[in-house]
C-alpha cells in the first residue's frame, strides 16, 4: 500500500511511496516519516525522498502514532497497549497497557495521552517511563486527542462532542460538534474536528 505527499503551498502531489499493508497513522520526527501498518508494524521513510528506512514490529492493529521529540508512541488497538519506539533506530523501548481499544494519541511536552474507545477514557502515561499517571472518564467512544499547548482535547465519536481537559485531567468543558467525530488537529489558534458521519468539519 502507499502514502502520498502533497506540496503545502498548492496541494500538488509530490510523490506516492510504498508503505506496509493498510497504512493508517502518520507522524513526522523532524527528519523522517513514520506510518502505522496493519496488522502489526510501523514503517520509517525518509521525508526528503520517501525512501524506506525500515519496518518495525509493534502490537496488533496499530492505528495512531505520536512523536515526543525523541521517541514514537503507537496505539495497538486490538491488544490494549501502547508501544514506545526509539526514533533513531526503531528499537522497542517498552510496551504499556492502557484502556480498551486505544486509538488517538498526543504528547503534551512531557507526557502522553491516549484515547481508549472501548471504555470511554483517556490515559496519561509518563513520557520518561510509560508509568500510568491517571485515567480520566470522557465521552462515548473517544477516538482522537490533541494538545493545544496548554490543554488536552478529546474527540468522542459516540457522543458527538469534544471534551477539554486540563493537564491534570480536570474536565473544563464539553462542546457539541457534528455527528460521529473521529479526528482532530490544532492550527495554533483553533481546534478542527472531522465529523465522519456528518461529512463536515467543526472549528472550535
Amino acid at each position: 500500500m502507499c502514502k502520498s505527499v502533497l506540496r503545502v503551498s498548492d496541494g500538488t502531489v509530490l510523490g506516492t511511496f510504498a508503505a506496509g499493508q493498510r497504512p493508517n497513522g502518520v507522524a513526522f520526527d523532524g527528519t523522517n516519516i513514520w506510518v502505522t501498518n496493519l496488522p502489526s508494524s510501523v514503517s520509517k521513510l525518509r521525508a526528503s525522498d520517501g525512501a524506506m528506512l525500515g519496518t518495525f514490529s509493534v502490537g496488533l492493529y496499530p492505528t495512531h502514532i505520536a512523536f515526543d521529540g525523541r521517541n514514537l508512541w503507537v496505539t495497538n488497538t486490538s491488544v490494549n497497549t501502547v508501544t514506545k519506539l526509539r526514533a533513531s533506530d526503531g528499537a522497542v523501548l517498552g510496551t504499556f497497557t492502557v484502556g480498551a481499544n486505544p486509538r488517538g494519541i498526543a504528547f503534551d511536552g512531557e507526557n502522553v495521552w491516549i484515547a481508549s474507545s472501548g471504555n470511554n477514557t483517556v490515559t496519561e502515561l509518563r513520557g520518561a517511563d510509560g508509568a500510568i499517571l491517571g485515567t480520566f472518564t470522557v465521552g462515548l467512544t473517544p477516538s482522537g486527542v490533541v494538545f493545544d499547548g496548554a490543554k488536552i482535547w478529546v474527540v468522542n465519536f459516540g457522543s458527538s462532542d469534544v471534551i477539554k481537559l486540563s493537564r491534570k485531567g480536570v474536565q473544563l468543558g464539553v462542546f457539541n460538534v457534528g455527528s460521529g467525530p473521529e479526528e482532530c488537529a490544532f492550527d495554533g489558534t483553533s481546534i478542527w474536528v472531522a465529523n465522519t458521519n456528518a461529512g463536515t468539519l467543526s472549528k472550535l
